[in-house]
């Protein structure tokens, strides 16, 4: 009993750390930027949360690693701002017709295939699949075509403005959006790809045996 209580205090101090506490704050954010989105439709601000949550981003993973403060939860905290403030901008932009349908319903099918792919593995006992290059790298590409696409509806911005930046905003959207599904599509397949390798492993295992009844 000494030893378990004695371990409480080192597992909170894993538990709450600079970066997890900057991670939190990132998820706490989501329901403020999508009232701005919705409600007021004061892109300003909500692009200035928005900005927040990709610095943020960026620098708790930072000092995970400068403070070696990595953990678990971290791991699982990070993607999931990601994907929430994703889903919100995908809810504003559908409701707002910022962006065509069938656009974001390329992107809300990635991630329900990333939920399936996860509800696979946790079946047969992996872990949450690694986030991989492709996907982090489309995940930064778009948080940088959300606030372009709020710039240009005009509501706040000059219209020179507005001329120039739309075609940036438009090549973000397209190259991370392409990215956002293909990196889908890598996650269906290294799932694929592990749960065929449990089957194969457990399929040798059981050939021997029914071999040796026989």
């Amino acid at each position: 009993m000494g030893h378990a209580a004695g371990d409480t205090p080192s597992r909170l101090k894993q538990v709450v750390t600079l970066p997890n506490l900057l991670s939190l704050l990132r998820l706490a954010l989501v329901p403020v930027f999508l009232w701005l989105l919705l409600g007021p439709e004061e892109d300003g601000l909500a692009i200035a949360v928005l900005i927040f949550a990709g610095v943020s981003d960026w620098l708790d993973g930072k000092l995970a690693r400068w403070l070696d403060q990595t953990s678990k939860l971290g791991q699982l905290l990070d993607p999931a701002a990601d994907r929430l403030y994703i889903v919100a901008l995908l809810i504003a932009f559908l409701l707002r017709d910022i962006l065509p349908p069938w656009v974001i319903g390329a992107l809300v099918a990635r991630e329900l295939l990333l939920v399936l792919c996860v509800l696979a593995l946790r079946r047969y006992r992996f872990g949450y699949p690694e986030v991989t290059y492709i996907g982090k790298g489309a995940t930064f590409v778009l948080m940088y075509a959300f606030p372009l696409l709020l710039l240009v509806q005009g509501a706040f911005a000059a219209a020179w403005v507005v001329e120039i930046v739309r075609p940036l905003a438009y090549a973000f959207m397209i190259w991370g959006g392409v990215l956002y599904v293909w990196s889908g599509v890598l996650y269906a397949v290294q799932t694929v790809l592990a749960i065929r390798g449990v089957r194969i492993a457990r399929k040798g295992r059981a050939e021997p045996a029914s071999g040796t009844g026989a």
